[in-house]
């Protein structure tokens, strides 16, 4: 009898350790986050990257359209913009060789392809290719050409921001003259007003927040500079007290696609220090906040 009761409290304790094993291991599975969604094909939209070009090149103004959303817009190294209709009437003008150096970036329905060629006018450019998705189809959003300098070029003393006379930043630190139309272009425009509110207070570790890491901005005439050197540069202005001034934005224009936002903005500073420019910006947000992930400004000639 004692044996018998011994093998039948064995099995209870067996089958009792069992279940809370399978209930614990249940419970810590559901609480692990969410794998993150399948980047998008990246493949197919280098395909269909590759596909454009060849088709400006040729002129096949067809060809070209279908690949173009319609609020397509592209900016050469001169800083010459041309809208969707001016583009397809003009491809002979805006024809480029072949893209070297070409790189793809997912961003869900955003994808960033990147790399250099030689423009028709204007040389050796490098170049940022914004494509979405847009009703399942990958459509060019924007295209921008920056000429920059050669990677061994010395770096410039300030990195972006030109010494100037203290000024009270309104335009874009307080207020731009952009309308949002929704909360999620709200808070894309609070991102950007909060990096350059740090950049004129000289606050790096605050400017970091709203960067990715990733990060990278090109401008005309000089070394694409990273975000760790952004930092640094930041950093060096305090040391010296230097006053910044920062770009006035003219005009804006912002969309967004789920997790991804692609900016363009028109921007001039108020001193004159640097020629008025064009900028084409990319956000990503993670974490529940907007992060900006690349930045191409091309001075306006």
């Amino acid at each position: 009898m004692a044996a018998a009761s011994h093998r039948v409290r064995y099995w209870l304790w067996l089958i009792a350790f069992i279940a809370v094993t399978l209930i614990a291991a249940f419970a810590v599975a559901k609480a692990q986050p969410k794998p993150p969604p399948i980047a998008a094909d990246e493949a197919a939209v280098l395909a269909a990257d590759t596909s454009l070009a060849n088709a400006v090149r040729a002129g096949d103004k067809s060809a070209v359209r279908k690949l173009l959303a319609l609020q397509f817009s592209f900016v050469d190294a001169a800083g010459k913009f041309y809208a969707r209709k001016d583009f397809l009437d003009g491809l002979k003008a805006v024809a480029a060789s072949p893209a070297t150096d070409v790189n793809a970036r997912s961003y869900g329905l955003v994808t960033l392809i990147s790399g250099h060629r030689l423009s028709s006018q204007h040389g050796e450019v490098f170049f940022l290719d914004v494509w979405v998705l847009q009703k399942g189809a990958w459509r060019e959003l924007v295209s921008h050409d920056v000429t920059t300098a050669a990677a061994d070029a010395p770096a410039s003393g300030s990195a972006l921001a030109a010494d100037a006379q203290t000024a009270e930043c309104k335009n874009p630190c307080q207020s731009i003259p952009y309308r949002v139309r929704s909360a999620p272009e709200q808070d894309v425009v609070a991102a950007f007003q909060a990096i350059e509110k740090a950049v004129v207070a000289h606050d790096a570790q605050e400017w970091s927040k709203h960067v990715a890491d990733e990060f990278v901005v090109y401008r005309t005439g000089r070394v694409p500079v990273a975000k760790s050197e952004r930092i640094a540069a930041i950093e060096r202005q305090k040391e010296n007290n230097a006053a910044v001034a920062v770009g006035e934005v003219q005009t804006m224009r912002l969309a967004i696609y789920g997790d991804a936002a692609a900016m363009i903005a028109d921007q001039a500073v108020p001193d004159h220090s640097r020629p008025p420019y064009r900028a084409a910006r990319l956000w990503v947000k993670r974490g529940g906040q907007w992060l900006l992930a690349v930045s191409a400004q091309t001075d306006i000639k």
